[in-house]
């Protein structure tokens, strides 16, 4: 075989395994399918309803701000917490459960949810439900991937748990253009959403994002939405048919 054959063949090769590479990182942050378990990234439904969720934390300051913001408006919203920021504040994790809000699992670590080992998955989904258990959370058990990542084995596992996964249709601290911004991120929310929408914001810290929290809850309320919890979501409506090859934005 002559050396420019074995270079072709070599590029051939690369190109493939580059291309393969990208169809599973592709795979791996669809928002609306999962090989395996039930996924929701929003609800079908002709009410004017929509979950408001928080991802990250619980943290000092921010949490204790956003729950009051959350208390003036009479809102419930859905918390996905990360179970070692459960474990080092324990207390504001229970304060959430005790102002009446959802909680829902987003891992132990926080890392990325993709080629790890059964057991890591395990651990991670495991020893947060259990803390979510501790603080005093009697709910169902919901999840929602760090950065929106998922491949086999984390559905597969969370299938046999009969733990659905959370995703989302509005996200806009993914964009960097709007995510800088409190009004941006208002905006972007305001003009996207629609019944049945789950919103994501990192409003435990980001403080644009917890700046934008008080004016969506006035502006979403004055355009007639009401806000609920993703178990009142689900509830209410069916899952809405995903859309092919949607992927989530980063998401943290």
């Amino acid at each position: 075989m002559s050396i420019r054959l074995v270079k072709r063949w070599g590029l051939a090769i690369v190109l493939l395994l580059s291309l393969l590479a990208y169809g599973v990182l592709l795979l791996s942050r669809l928002r609306t399918f999962q090989f395996f378990g039930g996924i929701v990234y929003r609800v079908a439904t002709g009410e004017k309803v929509v979950a408001l969720t928080f991802d990250d934390g619980p943290a000092p300051g921010m949490t204790q701000t956003l729950l009051a913001m959350l208390h003036r408006h009479n809102v419930r919203a859905t918390f996905f917490l990360v179970g070692a920021d459960i474990q080092r504040q324990p207390e504001l994790a229970r304060s959430i459960v005790l102002a009446g809000h959802q909680l829902g699992n987003h891992s132990f670590s926080h890392q990325r949810m993709i080629f790890k080992t059964p057991a890591f998955i395990r651990h991670e989904v495991d020893q947060t439900s259990q803390l979510l258990r501790d603080v005093g959370y009697r709910g169902p058990i919901i999840f929602r991937p760090p950065y929106g990542k998922k491949l086999l084995y984390l559905p597969y596992y969370l299938q046999t748990q009969h733990i659905p996964t959370i995703m989302w249709d509005l996200e806009p601290d993914s964009y960097a253009g709007i995510a800088e911004s409190a009004e941006r991120i208002v905006a972007y929310v305001r003009e996207g959403v629609r019944p049945g929408s789950i919103i994501l914001l990192h409003a435990m810290n980001r403080q644009p994002s917890l700046d934008a929290v008080e004016p969506l809850l006035e502006q979403l309320g004055q355009q007639g939405y009401r806000f609920v919890t993703i178990s009142e979501l689900l509830h209410g409506g069916e899952a809405a048919s995903p859309d092919p090859l949607s992927p989530a934005r980063p998401g943290r």
